[in-house]
């Protein structure tokens, strides 16, 4: 069951209220965080964590700042298209992490690279990511090479091959999606063909070291649900770039032997994003993306696994839909039993998306993100499934998510 769209889900519990009780096994491979922080628009301090540990709150500031965002200016940025945007690219104790752009944030990212509240230093070095060299390139026919791809954290190379989707119309769309406002707004280029992604991959391997890619796609009509055009993409850049790892992202094609050609033509790993595994919540927030079943998702998820591996197959998680925290922490645990790694991520509300311009719905609150990934993070560790152990793609970057943080 789940909650209503709007609101706190009702299971979405205060760590530190005494209530969670980790499973030992678990919770000597991940502590669970007990540090409680309060209201969700304050941010936790070293002060309010008490006597928790550091690595505590590491991962309390960590989510503050997924929710709440920092102010500063960056060189490396991101607003509308597909998954998390507005947002800049910092790498946070040496990792990369992809932090709203907040004006009025309490994190301040001060020039010396750390964060502060109130003046007050929080102990954490956080450094914007520098503008790469390959933006500042253009093809023959005069497309920025930003407008083809965009690098993600440190190291990641990020594109959306075809920037529309068969779902947009109002009655069908996922209402936390943009995948067309950056489109809109001439950010980018409707359909990235082969040869410009191998043009500008190879760029960004030869000038910034980029050492791994991630291809989305907008959903199609036809049977492949795009991943026929994700296929040939994969084969151009890979000829063009032979060490570069690529993740492909898709729906459950129609019919499974697309993930096959997906592996065939190159890719390393695959995410395949479910979003939700509470039908309601996925009936509510994808009105047309529901009609796939659960059922086709996981018979996709089971030839993926098969296809590329134990590990190489990932799919979103959005924390604050409105489902029951536990729900969603069992989800992950069937998920990862079948060796498919669950990125926990908050739900973000971007301006042009129906949930944040029409619902108006809010971030989650800090202590359900908090529960549900220090919970997730667990699993994953007392399973041996570690982002950074996928090839290529969200997980391996980990930027959008505080997975990484919490040990997994």
């Amino acid at each position: 069951m789940s909650a209503p769209i709007i609101g706190t889900p009702r299971n979405a519990r205060p760590c530190g209220t005494g209530d969670v009780a980790e499973p030992a096994a678990e919770a000597t491979a991940v502590a669970p965080d007990g540090c409680s922080t309060g209201s969700s628009s304050a941010p936790a301090t070293d002060a309010s964590a008490g006597s928790c540990g550091t690595g505590r709150r590491s991962v309390s500031t960590r989510v503050d700042l997924a929710l709440l965002g920092v102010r500063t200016a960056v060189p490396v940025s991101r607003r509308g298209g597909a998954g998390p945007s507005d947002d800049g690219h910092f790498l946070v104790a040496g990792e990369g992490a992809a932090i709203p752009m907040n004006p009025e944030s309490p994190y301040v990212l001060s020039p010396q690279g750390r964060v502060t509240v109130d003046g007050a230093d929080l102990g954490l070095e956080v450094t914007p990511v520098s503008r790469p060299r390959f933006y500042d390139l253009a093809t023959a026919d005069g497309t920025s090479y930003e407008k083809i791809a965009k690098l993600h954290g440190r190291d990641v190379l990020a594109t959306t091959v075809v920037q529309t989707c068969v779902r947009y119309d109002e009655a069908d769309r996922c209402r936390f999606c943009a995948i067309q406002a950056s489109l809109d707004a001439g950010l980018t280029v409707a359909v990235k063909t082969p040869a410009m992604l191998a043009e500008v991959a190879e760029a960004a391997v030869r000038l910034d070291g980029v050492t791994n890619m991630v291809m989305t796609t907008g959903t199609s009509n036809g049977w492949d649900r795009g991943a026929k055009h994700l296929a040939r993409c994969v084969r151009a850049v890979k000829e063009a770039v032979p060490q570069l790892e690529i993740q492909v992202q898709c729906e459950p094609p129609a019919d499974l032997r697309a993930i096959t050609d997906l592996r065939e033509a190159g890719a390393s790993s695959i995410g395949i994003h479910v979003e939700s595994m509470d039908d309601e919540v996925r009936r509510r927030w994808m009105p047309g993306k529901s009609t796939v079943t659960l059922d086709e998702y996981r018979a996709a998820w089971r030839e993926a696994v098969r296809v590329f591996g134990w590990n190489q197959v990932s799919t979103y998680l959005l924390v604050g839909l409105g489902e029951d925290s536990d729900e969603m922490v069992e989800g992950a645990r069937e998920l990862i039993s079948m060796g498919v790694y669950p990125f926990i991520v908050p739900f973000r509300p971007l301006a042009g998306t129906l949930a944040a311009d029409v619902d108006r719905i809010p971030a989650p609150h800090r202590d359900q993100l908090r529960y549900v990934t220090v919970r997730v993070a667990a699993l994953l560790a007392a399973a041996g499934m570690r982002g950074a152990d996928q090839k290529a793609g969200c997980a391996t970057c980990g930027a959008c998510s505080v997975l990484k943080t919490a040990g997994a």
